[in-house]
């Protein structure tokens, strides 16, 4: 199945499945190619990873700062991505395995030369991650390729949704879908917001929408679909005990296989099912009633805030600027910073704004720094 079926509508009756390695391979080749494996095994359609220039997507502050975690696979937070990063030669080997299995192969692009690095590739799709969903230099440079995008829409709200849909139409772009995600590691089912799914459809009725999941289980994934999300993401572990935060909330292989069975086996349409139809279809009990409980709009949730804080993108100082400057675009990077500055869409904001002190090369913009 091709995901451009689905995002054209052409699909209303089938469901593309991506399993996201990310980097639950361990920084380990053979390891990802035994992943890739395992998740065509199970049905998916495609594998997924996750790209990142380190020194582009992180400040210096951040990459320097020590890292005291059981997950940890460096002394600094820089080391640590360093060791689960792939290089080009790698991400072809990769990308050379999926062709063989005939399965897609992609990743999110986390920065812009990510972004480029993956365009080259020739992937099938970018995927663009919560944390860079209100990055709007990136995703404007995105949706000026001649590439389909996947945007997820954690820890974001319905406003900052709005202007992801307007920034995709003032730049023509059209093969695009947006997945409904809470950036919360793993999800409670109360956390879910399933219903968002059907706010999202109807607000926006001609782009595909999807899920990403990061919940316990397979049954809140699968009342997704019958929601009406044709897109899945689920994250996908070959062992949930090993090191690395993401192992928890991701499905093994006989999880992940039961899931695609389960979609497979659904008799979809074009008009999604009602929550109490959905509950009594899975036999679900408290958790999916609660999964599916009412919601108005699209908030930033509590349980998102912690992962807001730490990979939440900050507008910091391209160069070194000096008090009463007053900022223009290219003064600026948006970057996961500590401490952390104003958000990325504040990011045009600040244009013509007036600089309140010096500010280093790499230093987060504050709205303190700003004279109003």
């Amino acid at each position: 199945m091709l995901l451009n079926d689905i995002i054209s509508g052409n699909e209303v009756d089938s469901v593309y499945i991506i399993a996201e390695i990310g980097q639950n391979h361990q920084g380990c080749v053979e390891t990802a190619k035994k992943m890739i494996l395992e998740a065509k095994k199970a049905g998916c359609h495609c594998v997924k990873f996750q790209k990142s220039d380190l020194p582009t997507k992180f400040t210096r502050s951040a990459l320097d700062r020590e890292y005291i975690s059981d997950h940890a696979w460096g002394k600094t937070y820089g080391e640590h991505k360093e060791y689960l990063e792939f290089s080009k030669d790698q991400y072809l080997q990769l990308q050379a395995h999926c062709k063989e299995l005939n399965v897609d192969f992609t990743a999110s692009a986390m920065d812009e030369r990510s972004l480029q690095f993956l365009a080259d590739l020739n992937v099938p799709f970018i995927k663009i991650g919560s944390g860079d969903a209100n990055n709007f230099p990136l995703l404007k440079k995105a949706a000026n390729l001649n590439l389909p995008l996947v945007i997820s829409t954690g820890m974001q709200t319905m406003q900052t949704v709005e202007r992801i849909v307007q920034t995709m139409r003032e730049s023509g772009k059209e093969d695009y879908a947006l997945m409904h995600c809470v950036s919360s590691y793993p999800t409670d089912p109360e956390d879910c917001s399933l219903e968002l799914i059907s706010v999202l459809r109807r607000r926006f009725p001609n782009v595909a929408i999807g899920y990403s999941g990061h919940e316990l289980g397979v049954v809140i994934s699968q009342a997704a679909v019958l929601l009406g999300a044709r897109i899945v993401e689920r994250h996908f572990t070959l062992d949930k005990n090993q090191k690395g935060s993401d192992h928890r909330c991701s499905l093994e292989p006989q999880e992940l296989k039961a899931l695609t069975t389960a979609i497979t086996n659904f008799k979809l349409s074009s008009v999604p099912m009602y929550p109490q139809e959905i509950v009594q279809k899975l036999n679900g009990g408290e958790e999916l009633e609660a999964a599916l409980q009412h919601v108005e709009s699209k908030t930033i949730l509590p349980c998102e805030l912690p992962c807001r804080n730490k990979l939440g993108k900050s507008i910091v100082a391209a160069r070194n600027l000096n008090k009463g400057y007053r900022l223009q675009l290219a003064d600026m990077a948006i970057k996961v910073s500590e401490p952390s500055g104003l958000t990325a869409e504040d990011y045009v904001d600040l244009v013509g704004k007036e600089l309140a002190d010096n500010i280093g090369e790499d230093e987060p913009i504050l709205g303190s720094s700003i004279i109003n």
